[in-house]
C-alpha cells in the first residue's frame, strides 16, 4: 500500500472482480492491500476504524455480548461508519474495501507495545465474532475455505451415525437441534480448548464440532494469526516511522485506544487526606475500596497493591507531598521505622509522579489492565474483585457493602459470564440508586468521578484527558505541537483536519 498527497482515482472493477476481491463481509485479513491511496483517505479510514473499535469496546462493557441489544447497536454503528457487516447486501464492495484497508492501517499504530496489541486484538476478535454470528449458514463453508481453515461440514448421514455421541458431548444440543445444526470435522489440535472443557466428540484424531461451538476455534485461530502479524509489523515499523507524513498520525492513533487517562492534571490538591476514609465508602470502586481497607488494617501493601492504589489516589487529586505523607503515616503505624520508609519506599512514590528515574509521569490503571495483567497472589489485595475473587468471598464482600440480595444475584450472574466490567457497572448503579448510569465503565477513576458527579448533583464534572491509561509516558505539550505542525506541513493538496483528529482522541 502506497500513499500520496494527491487524491487518486480508484480503478474501476466489474462485479465479478469486486466479488473476487472481497467475497465475504468478514475476513481474516490474510493479504495486505496493494492499491495506492491518498493521505487524506489514509487518515479518514484510520479515524473511522478507531471510532468503530472504540464502539466495539464500549458496547462490550455496557451490554452482554451476543444479546439482541448489543447486536443491533453494533450493526447500527457499522452502518453509520460505512463498514461491511452483512452478506447479500447490494454495493458492498466499498464498505469491504474500507474495512480491509483500515484494519491494516491500524496494525501500524497498534503494533508498538504489548498493551496496544492486546487491546487491538481483543476488539478485532469481538468484531469478527459479531460478523460471524450473522453470517448465513450457507456462506460459512466458503468463508472457512477462503480463510484457509480446513474445516469440513459432515454429511447428514455421518451426522446421523454419530448422533448419540454428538448430543452426549454437547449438553446444549438436543436431537431436534442437531438436525438443524451443521457439524464440522476439525483436526483435534485445533479444538484443544473444547477438549479441555469436555465439550466435543473425538474420533480418529478429529473433533466433531457443532456450528454453535466452532466460533471459539475460529477466534482462536484469528487471534494467533493476528498476533504473529502484529509482531512482524512491529519489526518493519521503523521504516514507516521515518515517513514524517505518517508518524504524527500513527502516534496519535496509538494513544487513542484508552480514551481518558484520569491523570492529576486539573485535579491535584482537590482532596485532603482527611477525606479519603469517607470517600472510600461512598465513591471508590470495589477494587480500590478493598485496597484501602487492607492498608488501614495491615498498615502495609505489597508492590502491586501500592502501584494500583497509589496511581488511583494520584488520579483523584492527591499531590506528591500528600501521597508521601499518606503512605508514610500508614506504614509507620505498622511499626516501620521512618528512615526505612524514606530509604525504601519514598523513591517509588516520587518515581510514579515522574520525579525520579526516566521522569515518566505514570497514569492510573484502567479496568482492562487490572483485569488482564498481574493477577494477585497469596497476601495480595490488588486486582479486580469481580475477576479475581472466589464467588462466595465476593458475595460476602457485597453483603458487607450492603448490596441487596437481588442485586448481588445479578452481579454474580454477570461475573459467572465473565462480564466483569458490566458487573462493576451494575454495582455502581445499585449503590448510587440509578437505573442506567449512562456511561460505559472502563476505569476505576471514572467510577470515582461519576460517583462524585452524582453525589454532588452534577456540579463536579469528571476529568477529561486523552493520554493512555496504562503507565506509559504522557505526550508532552511540545510533542503534541510537533505532531500537529508535522501534519500541517503535508502537501497543500492534503487537507488534514487536525482539530477533528484531536477531538476524536480525547
Amino acid at each position: 500500500m502506497e500513499f500520496s498527497g494527491v487524491k487518486r482515482r480508484k480503478p474501476r472493477l466489474v462485479d465479478n472482480q469486486k466479488n473476487a476481491c472481497y467475497p465475504h463481509s468478514l475476513q481474516f485479513y490474510l493479504q495486505p492491500p496493494s492499491e495506492n491511496i491518498s493521505l487524506i483517505e489514509f487518515e479518514n479510514l484510520a479515524i473511522d476504524r478507531v471510532k468503530l473499535l472504540k464502539s466495539v469496546e464500549n458496547l462490550g462493557v455496557s451490554h452482554m455480548k451476543g444479546t439482541e441489544q448489543y447486536q443491533s447497536k453494533l450493526e447500527a454503528e457499522l452502518r453509520k461508519l460505512k463498514f461491511s457487516y452483512r452478506e447479500n447486501l447490494e454495493d458492498e464492495y466499498e464498505p469491504r474495501r474500507r474495512d480491509h484497508i483500515s484494519h491494516f492501517i491500524l496494525r501500524l499504530a497498534y503494533c508498538q507495545s504489548e498493551d496496544l496489541r492486546r487491546w487491538f486484538i481483543q476488539q478485532e476478535m469481538d468484531l469478527l465474532r459479531f460478523r460471524f454470528s450473522i453470517l448465513p449458514k450457507d456462506k460459512v463453508q466458503s468463508f472457512l475455505k477462503d480463510s484457509h481453515l480446513q474445516f469440513e461440514a459432515i454429511s447428514d448421514g455421518e451426522k446421523t451415525l454419530r448422533e448419540q455421541d454428538l448430543i452426549a458431548s454437547s449438553p446444549s444440543l438436543s436431537g431436534a437441534q442437531l438436525d438443524l445444526e451443521s457439524v464440522y470435522k476439525i483436526p483435534f489440535a485445533d479444538a484443544l480448548d473444547l477438549f479441555r472443557g469436555r465439550k466435543v466428540y473425538l474420533e480418529n484424531g478429529f473433533a466433531y464440532v457443532p456450528l454453535r461451538d466452532i466460533v471459539a476455534i475460529i477466534l482462536n485461530d484469528f487471534r494467533t494469526k493476528l498476533s504473529k502479524a502484529l509482531a512482524l509489523t512491529a519489526r518493519s515499523l521503523p521504516a514507516v516511522q521515518s515517513d514524517e507524513r505518517l508518524q504524527p498520525l500513527l502516534n496519535h492513533l496509538s494513544h487513542s485506544y484508552t480514551g481518558q487517562d484520569y491523570s492529576t492534571q486539573g485535579n491535584a490538591g482537590k482532596i485532603s487526606l482527611d477525606q479519603i476514609d469517607s470517600l472510600s465508602t461512598k465513591s471508590f470502586p470495589p477494587c480500590m475500596r478493598q485496597l484501602h481497607k487492607a492498608l488501614r488494617e495491615n498498615h502495609h501493601l505489597r508492590h502491586g497493591g501500592r502501584m494500583q492504589y497509589g496511581l488511583f489516589l494520584k488520579g483523584i487529586g492527591l499531590t506528591l507531598e500528600q501521597a508521601l505523607q499518606f503512605w508514610k503515616q500508614e506504614f509507620v503505624r505498622g511499626k516501620m521505622d521512618p528512615d526505612k520508609f524514606d530509604k525504601g519506599y519514598s523513591y517509588n512514590i516520587r518515581h510514579s509522579f515522574g520525579k525520579e528515574g526516566k521522569r515518566t509521569d505514570y497514569t492510573p490503571y484502567s479496568c482492562m489492565k487490572i483485569i488482564l495483567t498481574n493477577p494477585p497472589g497469596q497476601g495480595d489485595y490488588h486486582g479486580c474483585p469481580f475477576r479475581h475473587s472466589d464467588p462466595e468471598l465476593l458475595r460476602q464482600k457485597l453483603e458487607s457493602y450492603r448490596a441487596s440480595p437481588a442485586g448481588m444475584d445479578q452481579i454474580l450472574d454477570l461475573v459467572k459470564g465473565t462480564h466483569y466490567q458490566v458487573a462493576c457497572q451494575k454495582y455502581f448503579e445499585m449503590t448510587h440508586n440509578v437505573d442506567d448510569c449512562g456511561f460505559s465503565l472502563s476505569h476505576p477513576n471514572q467510577f470515582f468521578f461519576e460517583s462524585q458527579r452524582i453525589l454532588s448533583g452534577g456540579k463536579d464534572l469528571k476529568k477529561e484527558s486523552s493520554q493512555p491509561d496504562t503507565p506509559q509516558p504522557k505526550l508532552g505539550v511540545q510533542k503534541t505541537k510537533d505532531a500537529s505542525s508535522a501534519l500541517a506541513s503535508l502537501n497543500s493538496s492534503l487537507e488534514v483536519d487536525v482539530e477533528e483528529l484531536e477531538e476524536l482522541l480525547q
